[in-house]
């Protein structure tokens, strides 16, 4: 225990991060808003990684900003330095605090809560006998059976059982309970990952070998499927170590299907689930799930911080299926999101569970309040950050305006304020706990309704708050009524408008125009780049008739969707797609809407079944392709939202295979092409090339969720020596600016393309003139890996003092 005596100073917490669990990029993602949220306050962050097989390293911040750990797995070796038990123990007992930022085994089930209380190492959460106790699902759940809180029965199937025994056991579990649905999770996993939802028996012993084969875990639990209302509660202690429930947040999902509140869900906003928070439960059912919220915190001995799952049955049972000693602290979590309805920030919520801890265990060091100073925050300059719309990456742009507001509210030079567009052309003047909301459907809605909601919202809030003593030192975010503004009022109040839009009017040149007739600042290239560059046919073309030496674009066929029939008969599709395949020379086809971002409706065809499908979808406006609508598809794919579009067929690229597995990369040469993308950047009136990043796609092409969902896909920066040498990089950077300059990019801009490893040639996918600006998106690892490098703060920066503001 530290003296309480002991002298000021600047506080320093150490991070750690990754484990060997399947959660550990969404571990990366609770460890960058530690970083981007403390270091803000002048807070020293020393991060610790531990790799799979749960070896320590300590890294630099840089790598917190990586999409997943597989980023970096490969090169710890030479960009990091492992660590003895004995030297990270050295390390950890120099620093004030430690903040486990670890998910799943090893970091919620007392393991590394273990190694700390041993070594004596203050650390912020709950001890390893409460994380051993409250994260095993099976134990849990007999704990509180016993002690009178309701739990379905459910059963474990051990590793060491033999195949006889799994079927026997869930055979009679179906039977015994009268089920035709099940849940079939690891006992010591994660909420979301690994969890199955089965509808047979062959179903549930099929999962459970899976998650055996794959060794998850050595013990699986399968429960009845409970078809409750699902909500999620974040627990904060107070400053008298007294257990208090925030708001929780009732989690609407489609159950159809074999359906569940599953990993993509959670962390990628999407249509297919819909958050309330408070929930639509009456205000004696919010205090029942927070009485038994906060007496379990007790029961398990728990501190600080922690997030519980559960279900409110047809029957008004309440059942806590999940607890988390670790709740995931991605920027626009349930934890962001439940404490910002109290008043905190992101900042305000970190130093709260901090300087808690540190008084809990004696500690004198304590995080200060750092504002920025009025004569500071006078000169800053105002900047609207504009984000969501009505393409199908309005999501995606949420995710990009949150983060550029986010960051820039730490800048000294710029002053930012959300807006939301919505799909009718409203601008929506947002209060901080909004802008966290899951989705622009969620904003808007809670925007329509806040005046009718605001009674009932301020008797729980203010009751919240009494309950954990805050003072006004203690939170800083005010709420206020959503405010509607017209674009041009927007445009009379400010003199730069930073675009976080995706697609649509907010990428193809409208706002662009708009705004250069209004001589108003922005971001990104002028209105005719933008039109060009989000004209994907148009791209092409321009980039093939302009004949740079080493640069082409692969074969394109252009459907006009006028002279499209709305139904194909097998004929006709088997006309088409004889014709396409000859055309562009391939076995198989890319098939991409003509004007949209460069994720939606993006899909390979193999056969004539999927481009009939393909046609059908983008016919008849259909929304969401559901996993297996096409051949050899995995995720739900987003396709095109608004007015029809034209349809680009182009020929499908067969890259070298690249796996990104165990710390190490495997890499077998098969075309000689990789996929990289490039983000390029003005300075001084230059456009400079970033070093490029090798895409790593799952499957045969990139999904949405690799490329903006944090702790999801692989981007390998820079692209390793053994793969393309120097020079030849070197000319694909050359390559990419020429092209950037030929089509007038100015400011920022993401290019996609295929390099050839031997030449340095490259094939154009397409350029994104308003690129994803998400919390691990690549372009910041790619500012990151400069011989001068650039945070993501002073990035921004850069990007809007480019526009001369």
């Amino acid at each position: 225990m530290r003296k309480k005596n002991e002298l000021k100073k600047k506080i320093s917490v150490a991070i750690l991060c990754g484990g060997p669990s399947l959660e550990r990029g969404i571990s990366l993602n609770s460890a960058r808003s530690v970083l981007d949220h403390l270091g803000s306050q002048g807070v020293d962050i020393i991060p610790i990684y531990f790799n799979e097989k749960k070896k320590p390293y300590k890294i630099s911040t840089a790598q917190l900003y990586s999409n997943t750990p597989s980023d970096f797995d490969f090169k710890l070796n030479k960009s990091a330095k492992e660590l003895s038990n004995s030297k990270l123990a050295a390390i950890l007992k120099k620093v004030t605090i430690v903040f486990p930022c670890i998910h799943g085994s090893f970091g919620e089930d007392g393991e590394i809560q273990s190694f700390l209380e041993k070594n004596k190492i203050p650390f912020i959460g709950s001890s390893a006998k409460s994380c051993k106790m409250a994260f095993d699902k099976c134990k849990a759940n007999v704990h509180i059976r016993k002690l009178g809180f309701y739990t379905p029965n459910s059963i474990v199937v051990k590793i060491t059982d033999t195949n006889k025994e799994v079927i026997r056991k869930v055979k009679e579990f179906w039977k015994n309970e009268s089920i035709t649905r099940a849940i079939v999770k690891p006992a010591s996993g994660g909420s979301s990952i690994g969890v199955f939802s089965v509808n047979s028996i062959e179903g549930a012993v099929k999962s459970v070998k899976n998650l055996f084969s794959r060794r998850i875990d050595t013990r699986i639990v399968i429960e009845p499927f409970m078809e409750g209302q699902e909500f999620t509660v974040i627990m904060l202690a107070n400053k008298l170590n007294i257990p208090v429930a925030i708001l929780p947040t009732e989690i609407e999902v489609e159950y159809s299907k074999n359906q569940f509140f599953d990993f993509r869900k959670k962390y990628l906003p999407t249509r297919q689930v819909s958050y309330y928070c408070p929930p639509r439960f009456s205000n004696q059912i919010i205090e029942k799930i927070q009485i038994e919220a906060e007496q379990l915190f007790s029961i398990f001995g728990m501190r600080d911080f922690a997030r519980f799952d559960g279900f409110l049955l047809p029957d008004g049972n309440i059942w806590f299926s999940d607890f988390n000693p670790i709740s995931g602290m991605e920027q626009n979590s349930f934890l962001f999101q439940q404490s910002s309805r109290i008043g905190f920030s992101h900042q305000d919520f970190f130093r709260y569970i901090i300087n808690n801890a540190c008084r809990n265990r004696g500690i004198s060091s304590l995080v200060e309040n750092v504002f920025i100073s009025k004569d500071i925050d006078l000169k800053r300059k105002p900047v609207a950050v504009l984000f969501g719309g009505q393409t199908a990456e309005k999501q995606v742009s949420l995710m990009s305006g949150t983060n550029v507001w986010l960051k820039l509210r730490g800048s000294k030079i710029y002053k930012p304020f959300p807006y939301l567009l919505d799909k009718k052309g409203v601008v929506w003047e947002l209060p901080y706990t909004y802008t966290l909301n899951h989705t622009v459907e969620e904003i808007v809605e809670n925007a329509r309704n806040a005046q009718k909601d605001i009674a009932r919202l301020f008797f729980l809030i203010e009751k919240t708050r009494i309950k954990l003593r805050l003072s006004n030192n203690d939170t800083t975010e005010n709420f206020f009524i959503p405010k509607k503004h017209s674009f041009s009022q927007i445009l009379q109040k400010y003199p730069f408008i930073f675009l976080a839009l995706h697609g649509g009017i907010g990428e193809n040149g409208t706002l662009q125009k708009i705004l250069e007739e209004r001589k108003i600042k922005f971001n990104g290239s002028c209105s005719i780049t933008s039109k060009l560059c989000m004209d994907k046919w148009e791209t092409n073309e321009e980039i093939a008739k302009a004949k740079i030496k080493g640069v082409s674009v692969a074969q394109h066929v252009l459907f006009k969707i006028k002279d499209v029939p709305q139904n194909i008969d097998n004929d006709l599709t088997d006309a088409h797609w004889r014709m396409l395949r000859e055309r562009l020379s391939t076995k198989t086809i890319i098939a991409k809407p003509r004007g949209d971002g460069c994720s939606a409706g993006v899909v390979r065809l193999f056969n004539k079944k999927d481009l009939s499908t393909y046609i059908s979808l983008i016919k008849n406006r259909i929304l969401t392709a559901e996993p297996h609508t096409f051949t050899a598809q995995i995720n739900a794919i987003d396709m095109p939202e608004g007015r029809l579009q034209d349809i680009i067929f182009e020929s499908f690229i067969e890259t070298d295979k690249l796996k990104a597995r165990e710390g190490n990369i495997s890499y077998t040469p098969k075309s000689g092409y990789v996929e990289m993308t490039v983000g390029v950047v003005e300075e001084n009136g230059r456009i400079k090339a970033l070093s490029p990043s090798i895409t790593v796609a799952e499957m045969t092409i990139l999904s949405v969720e690799e490329k903006f969902q944090g702790g999801t896909g692989v981007n390998i920066t820079p692209p390793p020596s053994e793969i393309i040498s120097k020079k030849n990089l070197q000319r694909v950077k050359s390559l990419v600016e020429t092209v950037a300059k030929k089509v007038g990019i100015s400011g920022y801009a993401r290019i996609d393309i295929f390099a050839h490893v031997k030449t340095g040639s490259i094939k154009v996918i397409e350029i994104n003139t308003l690129p994803g600006l998400t919390p691990s998106t690549v372009i910041f690892h790619q500012a990151l890996a400069e011989p001068h490098p650039l945070f993501p703060t002073k990035f921004l920066e850069l990007l809007i003092k480019n526009k001369g503001y």
